[in-house]
């Protein structure tokens, strides 16, 4: 038998040849990648939770929650008629939209809402599942609740969907309640920050600045209301405000933090720490009269200067300069005092610097040496009745703590305490006491004079009556940016008051920018000055002489209550026994912590927040 010429002894030569040259090339291949090093494999990494953001007795403000964007897959959808209809309900877009989204998605895949909450992807997974829909996604991403909308907004501020602080504290704590991305930590979660703001007493103090700015038709209003001895804080008011839940679609002006970021020409309530510069310098005595005949007037070389005062007041002590707000009398006393040291003494007062505290965008102000380009003789005098120079609302607040603690400014702060994800704590807010700017003579000096003011001078209308109080006003004209002049019908209103006098516990602060109508802070801030106070004090409890008094049997009925209903919100849990909440701590779609004993004074998450993946809901009792 013949072998076939197809395999003739060169083609079985070639083929041989090849089926050896490519087994060579296998080996070689495998040899190859034996001795490359093993490429290193990604490590798992955690996201980690970012921290909450409370008020000072541990009300939530801001606190970490899941969102998710819902897309789809054109491709993967079986009926996108039936499918638009089923979730048109729970994402609250008509089917007909849906339909048009699918039906025009630039690719196979295109969003079609993003942002829907915990509660509503929990309805559409269960609608998925029941219904056997395809195609839908789901990507998840953090986000953040702000319980209470606007309140203390520009304070608490704002993280964006990148997860990053944007304003507020969110962004100046950001590395403390963001950390990194743990490798071995699957419930790293960043720490706490305690705010010195006490919520319930900044919601009735808004009430009132919401009130006021609507009356006055203001373009803006401002309110610091601080504790004298430690330099917290209690409340911090910038209107408008941006609703925390919704801000990205908030004007600038809702989004502006002015107590901090907002420089402006205070008027006369800068004369306090004139007349506190004065004295502490020797420049005057306490008994020095000055002859106010309605204009301060003065030649320096060819330059001539004249300030007009609101009335003849005639002689007068500084202290009765400060009652009527007197200019002229103010500015003769400039003219006894170096100008090097009046400026020592207003820098060491903390103007034209930054206070430090724990807030973006802190402005320096402006405090003019006679070096400056714009210095002249007008200077010195001007500045001493609030013109030529410009402040921050937090800087007031400094220096008036130094009236108000023998001399010695007290450094403003938002942050009460950090506590860590395990509890502990971390850092608690301390009192910073700078260095003593003026003599305790003329710290009391000036308390007797601001108590004078509210007694029987500009600031009469902030007289309490059961509550010592002492108080400056201050109407400044604001420059307009467009001339560069200053206004003829724009002006900004200011009034700060130490309460009480005896034994200053409160420092507050309120400036009303741009008000229509009538502008005279004596008129349009000092009542409200007035009102907050009067909040303030029954708020905290303070002593004043006709506090009502109440008679108590010694007995306490109470009622009954059931276990609240518990869907997508977190109910009011206030009353409850502990006894009644143990059979709450079987759920398995929240962790329950109990703290103390007795029946539930407060809780955190606030009741009506959304209920989320693995939420930690603390009930303290007492």
């Amino acid at each position: 038998m013949q072998i076939s010429e197809y395999f003739s002894k060169k083609r079985l030569i070639f083929l041989f040849a090849f089926l050896i040259i490519f087994a060579l090339y296998i080996i070689f291949s495998y040899g190859k990648l034996a001795f490359i090093p093993s490429a290193k494999t990604r490590p798992l990494t955690y996201l980690p939770e970012r921290g909450s953001i409370l008020d000072r007795n541990g009300k939530v403000l801001a606190f970490q929650t899941n969102f998710y964007h819902v897309g789809v897959s054109p491709s993967g959808i079986k009926d996108a008629e039936m499918t638009a209809k089923l979730i048109a309900p729970t994402l609250q877009i008509t089917a007909e939209s849906i339909i048009n989204m699918i039906k025009n998605a630039p690719g196979d895949f295109t969003y079609i809402k993003k942002k829907i909450e915990q509660f509503e992807y929990d309805e559409l997974q269960q609608i998925i599942k029941t219904n056997h829909l395809t195609g839908i996604r789901f990507d998840k991403i953090p986000g953040r609740i702000y319980p209470e909308n606007d309140l203390a907004s520009q304070v608490i501020g704002f993280m964006g969907n990148d997860g990053k602080g944007l304003s507020g504290i969110e962004l100046t704590q950001d590395s403390l309640l963001f950390p990194k991305e743990s490798l071995t930590e699957p419930s790293v979660r960043g720490k706490d920050i305690y705010l010195t703001i006490d919520a319930n007493l900044q919601y009735k103090l808004e009430k009132i600045a919401k009130e006021t700015l609507h009356n006055t038709k203001a373009e803006s209003f401002m309110l610091l209301a601080s504790n004298a001895k430690t330099g917290e804080i209690l409340s911090y008011i910038s209107l408008p405000s941006a609703n925390l839940n919704t801000y990205p679609t908030a004007t600038e002006m809702e989004k502006t933090d002015r107590p901090t970021g907002m420089a402006f020409e205070p008027g006369s309530v800068f004369k306090i720490f004139s007349v506190a510069t004065f004295l502490t310098s020797k420049a005057i005595d306490i008994n020095d009269k000055f002859y106010c005949d309605g204009k301060f007037e003065k030649k320096s070389g060819s330059e001539k200067i004249k300030i007009s005062c609101l009335g003849h007041h005639g002689n007068i002590t500084a202290k009765e300069a400060l009652q009527y707000s007197c200019n002229d009398a103010i500015a003769q006393m400039s003219e006894l005092i170096p100008a090097e040291m009046f400026l020592h003494y207003i820098n060491a007062m903390g103007f034209g610097q930054k206070t430090g505290i724990e807030l973006p965008g802190e402005t320096t102000g402006s405090v003019k040496n006679t070096n400056h380009k714009y210095w002249s003789a007008r200077s010195k005098p001007t500045m001493s009745i609030g013109q030529e120079i410009s402040v921050s609302a937090v800087q007031m607040i400094q220096a008036t703590s130094a009236i108000a603690n023998k001399g010695f400014p007290i450094k403003p702060s938002i942050i009460s305490q950090i506590v860590n994800s395990d509890g502990t704590l971390e850092y608690e807010h301390k009192p910073i006491v700078l260095e003593q700017v003026f003599t305790e003579n003329a710290a009391n000096y000036l308390i007797d004079c601001m108590e004078s003011t509210a007694k029987s001078g500009t600031g009469r209308k902030a007289l309490i009556g059961d509550v010592s109080i002492g108080v400056k006003t201050g109407t400044a004209q604001m420059i307009d940016n467009k001339t560069g002049q200053y206004s003829e019908t724009n002006f900004l209103s200011n009034c700060v008051a130490i309460f009480p006098t005896e034994d200053p516990k409160i420092i507050l602060y309120i400036v009303i920018a741009k008000a229509q109508g009538e502008t005279y802070a004596g008129r349009i801030v000092a009542p409200v000055i007035a009102d907050a106070a009067d909040i303030i004090i029954d708020h905290l409890g303070l002593a004043r002489a006709n506090a009502a008094s109440l008679a108590h049997t010694g007995k306490i009925s109470i009622t009954q209550t059931s276990i609240p209903t518990i869907k997508n919100t977190v109910p009011n849990f206030y009353g409850l026994s502990k006894r009644q909440l143990t059979p709450l701590l079987e759920r398995t779609d929240f962790s329950l912590k109990i703290i103390g004993d007795g029946w539930v004074v407060n809780q955190k998450p606030v009741a009506g927040t959304t209920i989320t993946e693995n939420m930690t809901i603390e009930l303290y009792l007492e």
